[in-house]
């Protein structure tokens, strides 16, 4: 079995929030978590660099890009009430964005089973001229735009199980039929997009697919929603590659989310998925990290979500 690769770079944990609750914290959790896991043999952590401007400038515009290299390189602060950045941001940033390419490179190439990208700052909130929740690039979005771009993919299905809604991957790909994105989330909560009629325009109608659920859903009701309509809206599509934004925000635990699923629950979400991609797209998964907040169960529920990824 060709091991799963874990795309990680210790220059993430430079992107200094504060007291924030995206802060280095959670990726030290994850990777410690990770590298004493049972199966931490079957694991690869490739070397990579960061986002070629091509790519970046392929979702975000360049006035974004250069506030944000402002923003950063001038001394740092909050780009919004949400969103704070230090000098040392800029690097994060370019390499979360370069981690996704790298992860959807090696994985479309056969050099892994499936990547999953330990990466912050988060991106799916990150729209292509503005920064927005934790988020300065959308590193999913660059990668899924890559992959068809490069001709690595002709159709990308991204499935977003964060809590909140990924309105940058949304915004990103709504006019275009190449990506399929879909987002379970609690219904209402920030940033207050989502809703069941947000489909699509133009040649992209009908390739959104937004699931708002209620507060305290957990286990069963995401599962029941995976099967009944995720599950098979994505195999009638038939995409290439399957793109996952990884939020472990919607854990019992978690201080921010709202939502009830165990460490189990998103073992079983990413086995569905997982069989899924084994099913249409010969396995081929990258997962790329969003929230999470609790730090005990975010490094739990990255090693049930990679467990997964490995078919274990």
């Amino acid at each position: 079995m060709k091991p799963a690769a874990v795309f990680y770079h210790p220059a993430s944990l430079l992107h200094d929030t504060g007291s924030h609750p995206e802060n280095p914290a959670r990726l030290i959790s994850i990777v410690d978590t990770l590298k004493h896991s049972s199966f931490a043999e079957k694991l690869a952590w490739p070397k990579f660099g960061p986002v070629s401007m091509e790519d970046l400038t392929a979702i975000h515009t360049e006035k974004h890009v250069a506030y944000i290299q402002e923003g950063c390189q001038g001394g740092g602060g909050n780009l919004d009430p949400d969103t704070v950045v230090c000098p040392a941001s800029w690097e994060a940033a370019l390499l979360a964005a370069g981690a996704a390419c790298a992860a959807v490179d090696a994985v479309m190439k056969g050099e892994y089973s499936s990547a999953f990208c330990s990466v912050r700052p988060p991106g799916h909130h990150a729209e292509p001229a503005r920064a927005m929740g934790f988020c300065l690039f959308n590193n999913i979005a660059v990668a899924a735009r890559r992959a068809i771009t490069k001709g690595l993919a002709s159709r990308v299905a991204i499935i977003d199980f964060d809590v909140h809604h990924g309105n940058g991957s949304q915004a990103a790909f709504y006019e275009d039929p190449n990506v399929f994105f879909v987002s379970l989330h609690l219904a209402g909560n920030y940033p207050g997009t989502g809703w069941t009629d947000e489909t699509g325009v133009g040649d992209g109608i009908g390739t959104t697919l937004n699931i708002p659920m209620s507060a305290g859903s957990g286990d069963q009701e995401y599962l029941d929603h995976l099967d009944t309509i995720v599950l098979p809206a994505v195999r009638k599509y038939g995409p290439d590659l399957i793109l996952v934004s990884a939020g472990f925000d919607a854990h019992a635990a978690d201080p921010l989310g709202g939502m009830f699923l165990s460490t189990q629950g998103y073992y079983k979400i990413t086995s569905a998925i997982k069989s899924l991609a084994d099913e249409v797209c010969h396995g081929k998964v990258v997962s790329v990290l969003e929230g999470g907040y609790n730090i005990k169960a975010l490094g739990d529920s990255a090693e049930a979500h990679v467990k997964a990824l490995l078919g274990l």
